[in-house]
């Protein structure tokens, strides 16, 4: 008898990056990108790329938490972007690159909020947290080019520049939780 699935939200920059990481992890069973957090229903990445539409690049992860709890997705969150810069993340810049967890139950609220006061208290940044948590909205999944993006255009430059490194990282750092491929 199987657990039932649940759902995290997470942005914390390019979503493809997100998506890539995500994918690897033994007990995720989706990661789609995705915009959320927003006003305006069905956004075009054109319009989320503005700015205007209030909506982070995100990702919508589906995961057995009898196989990998949200705790664990926070602790790779937190080693694939940086949560120190609002509305930034390297060179992509815009609060539609802001750093967010979007919950879906009080208990990830209250994980993410234990998480986040842990971090801090450890120092492992040398400044302050400034992720998002926000309860979870409409989340409006981006067009299917942007669907396996790493996983399909692995050698476009972004995708070796920025995202095969955090694949990498999270590969070494986290080797236990990640998936044959």
């Amino acid at each position: 008898m199987g657990s039932e699935r649940e759902k995290a939200t997470l942005a914390g920059g390019c979503f493809w990056c997100l998506e890539a990481v995500f994918r690897q992890l033994q007990g995720v069973e989706r990661a789609v990108s995705g915009y959320t957090g927003g006003r305006v229903a069905d956004p075009t990445y054109k319009q989320v790329c503005t700015g205007a539409t209030g909506h982070a690049e995100a990702v919508q992860i589906t995961f057995d938490p009898a196989v990998i709890s949200f705790r664990d997705l926070l602790e790779v969150f937190f080693a694939s972007h940086d949560p120190t810069t609002l509305n930034r993340q390297g060179n992509d810049v815009g609060t539609q690159y802001r750093s967010a967890i979007f919950y879906h139950s009080a208990e990830q609220q209250h994980a993410a909020q234990k998480f986040i006061a842990e971090v801090d208290v450890a120092g492992d940044w040398p400044n302050r947290v400034v992720t998002e948590i926000a309860a979870a909205g409409t989340f409006y999944p981006a067009e299917g080019y942007h669907q396996d993006y790493f996983a399909n255009n692995a050698r476009q430059p972004y995708c070796q520049l920025v995202v095969a490194p955090k694949v990498a990282k999270v590969r070494q750092k986290f080797a236990r939780k990640i998936t044959v491929i």
